[in-house]
């Protein structure tokens, strides 16, 4: 089977968050695609035009709006995309929703993402769990996929990581991140940094909601990323009213 899953936080989707939605709403907006297949309101920021957001955003685009807690895998052999859904909604039910702090605009190895500004241990512990917990649904990672991660560049923990979960930034080296560009060259980044900031202002210091699971698949290599299922986390939350309050505190 060629066709690669992944676990994504998608914060907004399948949510009651409206700080949550709002930013779901920017980030595709800005994007130029939704996961589900529908399309985004086509607003920009000013100066910008599609084409222009286009050419920056090759690779975020076909991925979709997310945060990456269980890298993209293909089915081990005897496994079916049908028990994974069923195990993913079983660990959502007993899940509980967690929060991004202190959303930030962050440039992360030339790229610009949107990441916790606070630290954030209850979703290092969900990413944690879904990456151990659902190891058994994950192929082998092939030469080919280990030479894509360009090993000799990583540390050596970040090598064991890739070697042992088919991806270097899990666990303690958990790094999470919505992604909003590709690289950027250095003499552009102040301009797409200055767009982004505008562009996401009535997010960014706001502590934001992640209350679902998403399955997301690619059929085939180099596809979009596609929505396939939304996992609610069931179980209620010890502040259960903690990201609403602190979504009406405005940009900080």
């Amino acid at each position: 089977m060629t066709a690669r899953f992944a676990i994504y936080a998608a914060p907004g989707t399948g949510s009651a968050d409206a700080a949550a939605v709002r930013l779901r709403e920017q980030a595709e907006s800005w994007l130029g695609r939704r996961m589900d297949g529908t399309r985004p309101d086509p607003r920009l920021p000013s100066g910008w035009t599609r084409a222009a957001v286009d050419e920056i955003t090759v690779n975020a685009r076909r991925y979709g709006f997310h945060g990456t807690l269980k890298a993209p895998f293909r089915l081990a052999e005897g496994r079916s995309v049908e028990q994974l859904e069923q195990d993913l909604e079983r660990f959502a039910r007993t899940g509980r929703p967690v929060a991004l702090p202190q959303l930030r605009l962050h440039r992360m190895d030339g790229f610009f993402a949107l990441v916790p500004g606070a630290d954030a241990p209850e979703l290092h512990e969900l990413a944690a769990a879904l990456v151990t917990g659902f190891d058994a649904y994950r192929a082998p990672a092939t030469a080919t996929e280990i030479a894509r991660r360009n090993p000799d560049a990583l540390t050596p923990r970040r090598r064991r990581m890739l070697e042992t979960w088919g991806y270097p930034y899990v666990l303690d080296e958990f790094r999470f991140h919505l992604t909003l560009t590709d690289r950027i060259p250095p003499d552009r980044h102040g301009q797409v940094h200055d767009a982004l900031a505008a562009w996401f202002a009535d997010c960014l210091g706001r502590t934001i909601a992640v209350d679902a699971l998403t399955l997301c698949s690619q059929p085939t290599p180099g596809a979009p990323f596609r929505l396939h299922s939304v996992h609610p986390l069931r179980r209620p939350a010890d502040r259960p009213r903690a990201c609403a309050a602190a979504a009406h505190e405005g940009t900080r």
